[in-house]
Formats: C-alpha cells, sequence, structure tokens
C-alpha cells in the first residue's frame, strides 16, 4: 500500500500549481528547513534595516493533535479547488474515511474503533495531505507573513510606528480561520517573541490573547532544531550544539580505543558529530561570534586527533554549503526567495542586497550571493 501511496503522492505533487502556498516548505521539492529558517530571518532582518523604529513579532503556533483532526470532505472540497481530478478527490475521501483501528500491546488487542477523521498515522500521503488541506492558511496584511513547515506554523508580523492593529488582527484571523477547519490551537504550548534592536526607546508591547488566553512570551524558542533569540544572537543554540556534539566524542574514542581504522572513525565523525556541528549552518554561522566559532571549532580539532585524520573545518562547510542552497535557489524559479538573485547586465555575477546592518550583510542570502560571485 506504501508503495501505492507513493505513486498517488507524486501524481499530487506534479499535478498541483507552482504558487500552491509557496510559503509552506515542507514535501516540496527543493525545500528544507534551511529555506524555511532564512526565509524567516531574512523577512525579519529586512524589516529592521529599513527602519530604527522597526520591530518584529514572531508567533510560533502549535496545533493539537494537527493530524488527527483533518475533515475529509473539507479536504476534498480544497483538493478540488486545486484543479485535482474529481475521481482523484473521491479516491482520496474514501482512504480517509471510514478506517478501522486498534492498539495492540503484546498480545492483547483493544475493541477495533472506525475513524472518519484525520490521517492515518505513518501513512505516506498524511504530511502531503495536511499541508494542502491548510494551503489556504496565509496571511491577509501585506506586513504579515505566515511561514510553514508541515505543522510548525509562525505568524511573523513587521510593525512600524508601533502598529501592531494588523498583527493582532492576523492572530484572530488565524484563530477563527483553525475554527472553520477543525483545527485546536494549544495555547499553552503557543509562544511569542519580539526583535527589536532598537535600544532607545521603551516600548509597550500588546499582549496577544487566544481564546482568552494570554500566549506567553519568550526570550528564545527553538524552532525545526534552531534556538532563535531575541537578539538574534546564536550564542545559545552553538552552545547547545557544542554540548551535543562533545558528548558523541566519548564514543568516537571509545571506537578508537577498540583500534577500529581511520576510516571508520572519520565516517562516524561524519554521519554522528559533523552532522550536528553543521545542521542549518546556512543560517546561522554568517552572524555566530568568533567566540561560538570557536568553541564549535574546538570539537572539530577534538575529532581530528582523535581519527588521527583531517576533517573540514565549519567556515569552509558554511562556504560549501552556501554556494550549494543558492545555486539551487538560482535555479528554481519557484522558488520564493529566487527573486533576491538577479544578475547584473554582464550576466556573470549576481546584484549585492542592500543593506545597511552588519546582522543582514552576514545573513544568508546576502552571504549565498557573494559566495556564488566569487565562485565565478
Amino acid at each position: 500500500m506504501k508503495c501505492f501511496e507513493k505513486l498517488v503522492r507524486d501524481f499530487i505533487t506534479s499535478s498541483l500549481p507552482a504558487s500552491t502556498d509557496p510559503l509552506q516548505f515542507a514535501y516540496r521539492h527543493n525545500r528544507s528547513t534551511d529555506d524555511t529558517i532564512a526565509h524567516l530571518l531574512h523577512t525579519t532582518l529586512t524589516h529592521l534595516d529599513e527602519g530604527r523604529g522597526n520591530y518584529v513579532k514572531m508567533l510560533f503556533v502549535d496545533y493539537s493533535s494537527a493530524f488527527n483532526t483533518i475533515i475529509p470532505s473539507l479536504l476534498t472540497t480544497k483538493l478540488g479547488d486545486l484543479g485535482l481530478h474529481t475521481s482523484l478527490c473521491d479516491w482520496i475521501s474514501n482512504f480517509l474515511t471510514d478506517r478501522p483501528q486498534s492498539v495492540w500491546v503484546g498480545n492483547c488487542a483493544s475493541s477495533t474503533l472506525t475513524l472518519s477523521t484525520g490521517a492515518p498515522q505513518g501513512c505516506v500521503l498524511s504530511p502531503l495531505l495536511y499541508s494542502l488541506y491548510t494551503y489556504d492558511c496565509t496571511a491577509t496584511s501585506s506586513s504579515n507573513i505566515i511561514v510553514k513547515f508541515a505543522d510548525d506554523t509562525v505568524v511573523v508580523g513587521l510593525i512600524s510606528d508601533n502598529d501592531e492593529r494588523a498583527y493582532l488582527e492576523e492572530i484572530k484571523h488565524l484563530e477563527n480561520w483553525c475554527q472553520e477547519n477543525n483545527l485546536l490551537l494549544n495555547v499553552s504550548k503557543t509562544k511569542e517573541l519580539i526583535v527589536d534592536c532598537s535600544k532607545k526607546q521603551e516600548r509597550h508591547y500588546q499582549p496577544v490573547r487566544i481564546s482568552g488566553t494570554t500566549v506567553e512570551r519568550v526570550d528564545s524558542f527553538r524552532y525545526l532544531g534552531v534556538h532563535i533569540s531575541q537578539d538574534l544572537s546564536w550564542s545559545r543554540h552553538t552552545s547547545s550544539l557544542a554540548k551535543k556534539a562533545r558528548q558523541h566524542l566519548y564514543h568516537l574514542r571509545r571506537l578508537r580505543d577498540f583500534r577500529l581504522p581511520s576510516k571508520v572513525l572519520r565516517n562516524f565523525y561524519t554521519c554522528t558529530i559533523e552532522s550536528i556541528l553543521t545542521g542549518n549552518i546556512t543560517v546561522w554561522f554568517g552572524n555566530s561570534t568568533k567566540q561560538d566559532r570557536q568553541a564549535l571549532q574546538r570539537v572539530v580539532r577534538s575529532a581530528e586527533r582523535i581519527t588521527h585524520s583531517e576533517v573540514p573545518d565549519l567556515q569552509t562547510t558554511y562556504y560549501k554549503r552556501c554556494q550549494t542552497k543558492a545555486r539551487k535557489i538560482v535555479k528554481d524559479p519557484t522558488h520564493p526567495n529566487n527573486r533576491l538573485f538577479s544578475l547584473l547586465r554582464s550576466g556573470r555575477c549576481f546584484r549585492s542586497l542592500k543593506a545597511k546592518t552588519e546582522r543582514l550583510k552576514r545573513s544568508f542570502f546576502p552571504q549565498a550571493i557573494r559566495a556564488l560571485n566569487q565562485g565565478n
């Protein structure tokens, strides 16, 4: 059945318009968590760069059992609106309704329950169907964006002149949309983060309330594996990476003590330690401090001594991944950030992005354009 689901999934994705929910980065070709975070940060940094009085509010939304609340009849209506054939919509409706389900614990089974709501857990189609179910959850104001990676949703309010009305109305609209689509907001796990780099002004930020409950405001939030701080520094994130990577150095030493070949040690480092240190590196390394980089590089040097082999330093890895990611975006006209890469008249180099602050200059997209131009 999973093989057939993959065929249906591929057929659906090939049949969808390229403009369908451009800020949904999950389950799309040439999209990843890097793209999600890079778009979120670039939008934030660009707005902060445009005016000293500007600030950004991010609402990290959490849903309660999002996949289990899909209404099949509503989903098929939306699929029809997207242009999918009626017979395919009917098949999906049949696939989701009257599903027998039971739970096994050892040799004991529960009584069977028939379900007609939600998408089956572990099915190949479920994530894609959820993303299509929420495709119409988009921002209603030009001063807001809604960025999504599967059910990890962020409402971003670009605030100017201390006017938060559009942002608060956007959240109210999201709350109403959830009620209409049978999605339940988990207010206790929903958090708000404010990015305000203005040191001269003391502001009174309006609280966010959902269903009468005030949303907790935090100074850092872990989104898609990356700690985003209110000052957009990366010390907390890099400290977390270094701590986690150092724990794996113990296992690397144990493998060395067993006198395993250097190649095996190197493979272990690549799979378990380097993958930690370089996760989403394109979005945070450029703005990390010298101290942050040194702490991470010490882990790399320790690994070199243990494996008795040279491993790539983080700066080199960052540079190469920026180039690779940028080339993929340039070749993909449907990517929401493709417009940032425009060629000069010479046709050889890309136009540099305007940036007043070092934060924006050292972020992914300006750095990626610089890396591409240096590679040409």
